[in-house]
């Protein structure tokens, strides 16, 4: 809570054990589709116990953050859109299962979004399709991930393409948000960069803000809400009325989360993006768990961004306020339930 209204989170990973990693390693290692075992019969490498307790760890993070609720999706960097096509629907099932089950066990806390088997060589995303109904028909879940290069090769087409349509139709349709989130790069270039999966996110994330902003996205899919990560992925070095950056309102379609852990790059970052198409995020727990050593909230991890925006004196309490709470909720009406 902060001033009395609750903090909402868009940007939350699932948490699972250790060894439910194994799960997907012996996907790869088998070359073999397996049976997930959230409601197909399949033997789980975690147990409950474990997936218990991870779950209730991830709940004490986000309360000494003071996280109220959170949508938690699949981890991007193990989506794992590289692997062969015949396994990546049993993958799929496995984390879309570990997120519901979080989700059921802490259901005042987490909303669940959906990791979709995108295969950037397919004509278009309809073999996404069933499962994306199930995980918002049957699953309850608010949200759907999608990753602008799933492959992590450069091979998928644009975000404009009609590639990405069916996923768009059936959003649109069922109020269904997009989660725009960067996943794996296997670029050569960046094999001695450490965890260089996150220069992927920059790259992928801020080319998708560019499709999306200067293509006709928004004007065939109107209703169509998209929430690209990290405030975009980078920044833009233009002025606002430069004819580089489309010359349009999107702010009833195009949003940024808040998850940029540098407190620099987070202040230039609210006042470019604008306090109306920014939407509280955090990714904790994930990758901001380095401590600060100065600025504001010294001793604490990069992820604890609620001292952080609550201490930026350009903005108003009403514009904070708007970015906790009230710009989640009209995203996400769900959040308004739990």
């Amino acid at each position: 809570m902060y001033d009395g209204y609750k903090i909402l989170d868009v940007h939350g990973h699932v948490s699972v054990p250790a060894s439910s990693r194994s799960y997907v390693a012996n996907l790869l290692a088998s070359n073999t589709a397996g049976k997930s075992p959230f409601g197909e019969g399949g033997r789980d490498p975690a147990t409950l116990e474990e997936y218990t307790k991870t779950a209730a760890s991830h709940v004490a993070y986000m309360d000494e953050r003071d996280i109220d609720v959170q949508i938690i999706g699949p981890r991007p960097y193990i989506m794992m859109g590289q692997m062969p096509a015949h396994l990546l629907p049993s993958w799929t099932k496995y984390v879309n299962g570990t997120i519901k089950q979080q989700v059921d066990m802490h259901p005042t806390r987490f909303l669940g979004a959906a990791q979709l088997p995108q295969l950037s060589s397919a004509e278009d995303l309809s073999h996404c399709l069933p499962e994306l109904k199930r995980c918002v028909e049957e699953l309850g879940f608010v949200a759907a991930y999608l990753s602008p290069d799933p492959a992590g090769v450069r091979s998928t087409p644009g975000m404009n393409e009609p590639y990405w349509y069916p996923v768009y139709e059936y959003c649109e349709k069922n109020q269904v948000p997009i989660i725009v989130h960067g996943t794996t790069c296997l670029d050569p270039r960046f094999a001695v960069v450490p965890q260089n999966y996150q220069l992927g996110f920059v790259m992928e994330q801020y080319l998708a803000t560019q499709i999306l902003s200067h293509s006709d996205v928004f004007e065939k899919f109107p209703g169509l809400k998209v929430i690209v990560c990290h405030c975009g992925g980078a920044l833009d070095r233009f002025i606002p009325s430069d004819a580089h950056l489309a010359q349009k309102d999107l702010s009833q379609n195009l949003y940024f989360d808040t998850c940029a852990h540098d407190v620099n790059y987070l202040t230039a970052a609210v006042k470019q993006r604008g306090v109306d198409r920014l939407v509280f995020g955090t990714e904790a727990p994930g990758s901001g768990a380095a401590v600060r050593q100065e600025g504001e909230g010294p001793g604490k991890t990069g992820d604890d961004l609620v001292p952080v925006i609550s201490s930026f004196d350009f903005l108003t309490a009403e514009d904070k306020k708007t970015i906790f709470n009230t710009n989640p909720a009209k995203v996400f009406p769900q959040f308004t339930k739990v």
